[in-house]
């Protein structure tokens, strides 16, 4: 029946769409998804080849229907102006190209003596189209078995490797803009080393002015005995550092400098100062209370995990 888009302007603009979605939703870094990756270019390939093999069924499917109706009907559609066919004269030489079938007129020429119960046989070429697809993919597969089998390019488990080393890139290149979402309630105490030089460094530029660099206190408090005025262990540590000391006096709060997870590297290396007795360590606070981490005692065992134990 008559398109209300020509063929072609329909072929290129599913064709566009279905590549700018690809391309949006496949992350392929600085370069095209069809070129780092390369089946996604064999299936844009595939994908126009049956983009093209159903306009052409659907033409030669309006071509059949119209020689079947009658005059009348033929007529009709003349007056309708819906008569099929109604493309451009160069799509209709690019048809005849990509077919090579002959037309129903012709259906005579290529009949064979096959006859099954009144049915006829056509010995139609087959489309060059298809033809030339079939031969797309005998290279496809000669040039896979060339590179992947007998030169040796990358495997699956290479390609996985570099994908994760892609990945985790984008993670470290995230994670240096990434919000922080670090808080008393999560925050942990670290000790790997790392960790703890990182907290030195924050400590020397930021402290020292109140608790000396070995953290015996000046101003401040002494930060390496038990004693503590706002508690001890890293949620509280890490909170007082945040938020600041009591009201009025004491600590200033730092969270405005010094983000959340170099807060928790701070209060981490202060932590593994404890017990470092430094030389003319300040004397405790008088505020200062001894601060003991709680320690959850294993439940209690039943009367039935006893009499297991005795069985034994």
């Amino acid at each position: 029946m008559k398109k209300l888009i020509p063929v072609y302007v329909r072929v290129p603009l599913i064709f566009a769409c279905v590549f700018g979605a690809l391309e949006y939703f496949i992350d392929s870094g600085d370069r095209p998804a069809f070129v780092k990756y390369p089946m996604v270019a064999l299936f844009l390939v595939v994908f126009l080849f049956l983009l093209i093999a159903i306009e052409i069924v659907i033409s030669a499917v309006d071509n059949v229907t119209y020689h079947l109706l009658t005059e009348d009907q033929k007529q009709q559609l003349v007056d309708a102006q819906t008569i099929p066919f109604t493309e451009s004269a160069f799509y209709q030489n690019i048809l005849k190209k990509l077919t090579r079938s002959k037309g129903i007129e012709q259906e005579a020429d290529v009949m064979l003596d096959h006859n099954y119960d009144g049915i006829r046989e056509l010995d139609n070429v087959l489309p060059p189209w298809w033809v030339y697809l079939f031969y797309a993919t005998i290279i496809f597969a000669g040039v896979y078995l060339v590179r992947f089998h007998i030169a040796g390019d990358y495997n699956q488990d290479q390609e996985f490797q570099t994908e994760m080393k892609d990945a985790q890139a984008a993670v470290d290149a995230y994670m240096k803009t990434a919000p922080d979402t670090m808080s008393k309630d999560k925050v942990t105490l670290l000790t790997d080393a790392p960790s703890l030089a990182a907290g030195k460094t924050i400590f020397m530029a930021n402290c020292v002015a109140c608790h000396k660099a070995d953290a015996g206190g000046q101003i401040g408090p002494n930060l390496t005995d038990h004693f503590w005025i706002n508690g001890g262990g890293i949620k509280n540590v890490f909170n007082t550092i945040m938020e600041g000391g009591r009201d009025g006096k004491g600590m200033i709060s730092w969270k405005a400098t010094i983000k959340p997870s170099d807060i928790q590297k701070v209060a981490s290396y202060v932590l593994s100062l404890q017990d470092s007795n430094p030389a003319n360590a300040k004397p405790t606070e008088l505020e200062a209370k001894e601060w003991k981490e709680e320690v959850v005692a294993p439940a209690a065992k039943t009367a039935t995990d006893t009499l297991k134990v005795a069985s034994k």
